[in-house]
């Protein structure tokens, strides 16, 4: 599998740009050239320079050391996001599938009464239930997108929970506990890690928008979907403002969904007997 992703020009660099940007928001103390909460209202507006290599914004505050500080929230808080939201689905999921019966039963319900709202009213229904906070929307965002990944789960690991080496896994005495994170677990982990590559690009695109419509991340803390919030009104005059994150949104978001359809190509099992 490894070979075969490696050997995918497109994944590789994929990669490469997923793990740069990664460190750059991780050392944003060390690259970033300002600090990014300096406001200078005399200096709104400034043109591309040495000092500010992406220009100012409406209040003189540096664009790209906010752009490299925005990284943090934009893209550690989706991976936050993507961890609970796989988290509860694969518990649920797992429980769901190989135990059957009642417990099948409440959990897919759950599973129906919580795919049955459109997903951005859920998110919003938290939010002003819960108040205007980070952690509420990562929660916003685990409660109406594991019940996706649980009903997947699920599926998976009913055409696996009578496989032969779980039957004999079970006939040998191993417990349920070791049958579910030993066998079926690693079962459907591929499939899983695909799904999850993809859908960490819509973790990243709810979030900016959730802060773009001042739900999410708060001024003046810098994230990439904030920025575009305080850019649209200057949009005209300062166009870099809204370009510099909007263009960042993009291309980060299409480098998950290139790297999640090389990881599928490399998991499919009809190329790799070929």
């Amino acid at each position: 599998m490894w070979k075969r992703l490696f050997k995918n020009k497109m994944a590789v660099i994929m990669m490469s740009l997923i793990v740069v940007v990664a460190v750059l928001g991780i050392f944003a103390p060390l690259f970033a050239p300002n600090d990014p909460y300096e406001n200078n209202i005399l200096n709104k507006f400034a043109g591309f320079s040495f000092q500010y290599p992406l220009g100012t914004d409406q209040l003189g505050r540096c664009i790209l050391s906010r752009m490299i500080y925005g990284i943090r929230p934009t893209l550690f808080l989706s991976l936050i996001t993507m961890a609970g939201t796989i988290g509860l689905g694969c518990i649920m999921g797992l429980l769901a599938g190989y135990f059957r019966g009642p417990v099948d039963e409440i959990i897919m319900r759950a599973v129906d009464v919580m795919m049955s709202f459109p997903s951005q009213i859920m998110v919003f229904a938290v939010v002003a239930l819960l108040g205007i906070d980070v952690r509420n929307v990562i929660l916003a965002n685990v409660l109406i997108k594991w019940a996706w990944y649980a009903r997947m789960i699920r599926t998976n690991v009913m055409k696996y929970r009578d496989k032969n080496f779980v039957l004999f896994s079970r006939c040998i005495g191993s417990g349920e506990r070791f049958i579910m994170l030993r066998h079926l677990l690693p079962s459907v982990a591929a499939e899983m890690a695909v799904l999850a590559t993809l859908d960490i690009g819509w973790a990243i695109l709810n979030i900016s928008t959730l802060s773009f419509l001042g739900l999410g991340v708060q001024a003046p803390t810098p994230e990439w979907g904030a920025m575009l919030n305080e850019a649209k009104n200057v949009m005209t005059t300062n166009p870099v403002q809204m370009i510099a994150p909007g263009l960042a949104i993009v291309i980060l978001v299409a480098a998950f969904n290139l790297l999640g359809d090389a990881l599928r190509d490399a998991l499919d099992p009809k190329e790799v007997q070929e």
